[in-house]
């Protein structure tokens, strides 16, 4: 009987095209002088991961590739093994039988799993390759989150019907401050913002009710519900955010709002955190400042050639006033970086009012707001006028007074941008004029407004293509034709996903250049539905816009019209 010849490493890599041939050559080369082995020498090229070497070696070794994604495991098989090791050694149970328990590993070839796993269960081992993304979700599956189990260990389950009769608000400072700094507890909190970062949310939400406390994470815009932390806990863990945000902890009764700078795995992230009383106790939020989001490229918002190029020529003008209209989280502060650094020049001064900083910006004076020392917009913006700026950034127009002096700030040669909270760009020329601000005033002024929302993406991974609900495009057809025989894609679910078919998320605009013709008509005190009628003839709607990048196989219409309906475009 003939043996099979066992497949050189470099060889299998090449086959499964993580590397090509003449990274391969390369690394050959490289071993004839270092004499170290093969896959070690690729890692320290860059020319494979950890996992794609780990993936190859089993393969290598006979050791064979188990599929997790539709697994089922017995609860006896997972009680065996303890989330501990399952944790830290990315492992996986699958089934126990005969003295022999088979294990699914992400790499296979560590001796001290092997033992450990031997000593805690008694059987002998047999292992199986497992891809890391399944592994993560197999585990979550599972096992839950880590967050999740640290709270199953602080609080076991036969104590948590106790902990519900507790009443958390009568703790004194000293004993909450003990409570905050339990090394378990302040590892918990950690994993809480750790876990929210890796998940790409941009918001944390913990609301105590009268038997749990919620935690949420806003992802792509939409909130997602992770395990419950117990009762018990409440107090420990709005304590420690507290301390870790320099809130008065003793304070439960009045709304506070801190600031937290997190070392995360990629470097520093910012939060920004706020408490408000409820009847339960205090709810917090903490709002992730992803800095690689916040401080993109114009042109990687999402906006169409012809919004970019309008916009872009309102951004070089010398004077006059810009807008960025959109509820709260729709990017606006992004779109305002994004243009200050894209005009920004060592020649011109910019001055910044915002509330708050949520980033320093190289070369550009940031001023945040402080009502409580009587620093408003409007007192502040008096003032930047005096330092003789060329470009002023207002984060927000709330009021009429500073509505006015951000308006004869640009009649008198400076280009001022700000935000609106409406929901499209005709109906920022009425709230303004609703406001107080004189039409005249604001006809000679203003030079755009550019309204915009953000909407979820397609999983690039699991995109396909799909027979939307017939109504629905109905109700989306008048916004823009759609031919029969349209092609329309959506995701169907995967675990890059978390099974939801959208990842991530891109801006649809809606940019409303104000003419000769618009400038008469805003002096008359116009409807929005006038303003709408009176735009120039290449004007887009913010749903046109949407459509087109449904069309283009970005989004989906169900996206579009749950989007829309804020909007105001649907009935």
């Amino acid at each position: 009987m003939k043996l099979r010849q066992r497949k050189k490493l470099g060889e299998l890599l090449c086959e499964k095209s993580y590397l090509d041939e003449s990274g391969l050559k390369f690394a050959l080369e490289e071993q004839k002088v270092k004499h170290r082995r093969l896959g070690q020498i690729l890692l320290d090229l860059g020319y494979i991961t950890q996992a794609q070497l780990n993936e190859a070696l089993a393969h290598q070794s006979g050791i064979d590739k188990v599929d997790l994604t539709n697994l089922s495991i017995s609860s006896n098989v997972i009680g065996l093994v303890p989330a501990e090791l399952v944790s830290k050694y990315n492992i996986l149970p699958l089934r126990q039988g005969n003295g022999h328990l088979t294990v699914a590993m992400t790499d296979p070839f560590q001796p001290q799993v092997i033992e450990d796993l031997r000593l805690v269960t008694g059987c002998t081992v047999r292992r199986y390759y497992a891809d890391p993304k399944e592994m993560e979700n197999a585990i979550l599956k599972f096992y839950g989150s880590n967050a999740a189990r640290m709270m199953d260990d602080l609080v076991p389950a036969e104590q948590r019907k106790e902990a519900e009769e507790l009443d958390n608000g009568d703790y004194s400072p000293a004993k909450l401050h003990e409570l905050a700094r339990e090394p378990s507890l302040v590892n918990l909190v950690n994993l809480v913002i750790l876990e929210a970062i890796e998940a790409r949310a941009s918001d944390i939400h913990i609301e105590p009710f009268e038997h749990e406390v919620k935690i949420k994470y806003r992802i792509d815009g939409m909130l997602v519900e992770r395990t419950p932390s117990s009762k018990r806990l409440q107090a420990a863990i709005i304590s420690r955010i507290k301390i870790m945000a320099n809130m008065n902890i003793a304070e439960r009764f009045v709304p506070q709002d801190g600031h937290i700078e997190f070392a995360g795995k990629k470097g520093r992230v910012d939060l920004r955190v706020s408490t408000v009383p409820t009847v339960f106790g205090e709810s917090i939020e903490l709002r992730i400042l992803d800095r690689s989001t916040s401080l993109m490229k114009l042109h990687d918002l999402g906006m169409n050639d012809q919004c970019l190029e309008g916009f872009t020529q309102c951004l070089h003008r010398t004077h006059g006033l810009v807008l960025v209209t959109g509820p709260t989280g729709c990017g606006k502060t992004t779109t305002l970086y994004a243009s200050l650094n894209k005009i920004y020049s060592p020649a011109v001064k910019m001055i910044t009012i915002e509330d708050p900083v949520e980033y320093q910006l190289e070369g550009i004076n940031q001023m945040p707001v402080n009502p409580k020392r009587g620093l408003t917009f409007a007192t502040g913006l008096r003032h930047i006028l005096r330092h003789d700026p060329d470009i002023v950034m207002v984060g927000e127009i709330r009021d009429r007074e500073t509505a006015n002096i951000a308006i004869r700030a640009a009649l008198t040669g400076h280009l001022v941008f700000s935000t609106l909270h409406t929901n499209d760009a005709p109906g920022a020329v009425t709230r303004l004029i609703d406001m107080g601000v004189e039409p005249f005033l604001l006809a000679s002024s203003l030079e755009a407004v550019l309204a915009q929302r953000l909407v979820r993406k397609i999983c690039p991974k699991c995109k396909a293509s799909y027979k939307p609900d017939e109504h629905l495009i109905k109700s989306l057809n008048g916004s823009m034709k759609i031919q029969p025989g349209t092609k329309f894609y959506h995701g169907t679910g995967c675990n890059e996903c978390g099974q939801t078919g959208m990842s991530g998320r891109i801006g649809m605009y809606e940019l409303l250049r104000v003419t000769t013709t618009l400038r008469e008509l805003i002096a008359t005190r116009p409807t929005t539905e006038q303003i709408i009628k009176a735009a120039p003839p290449d004007h887009i709607s913010m749903v046109h816009d949407g459509l087109t990048k449904v069309l283009e196989g970005v989004t989906t219409p169900e996206e579009i019209f749950r989007v829309s309906k804020s909007i105001g475009e649907e009935d």
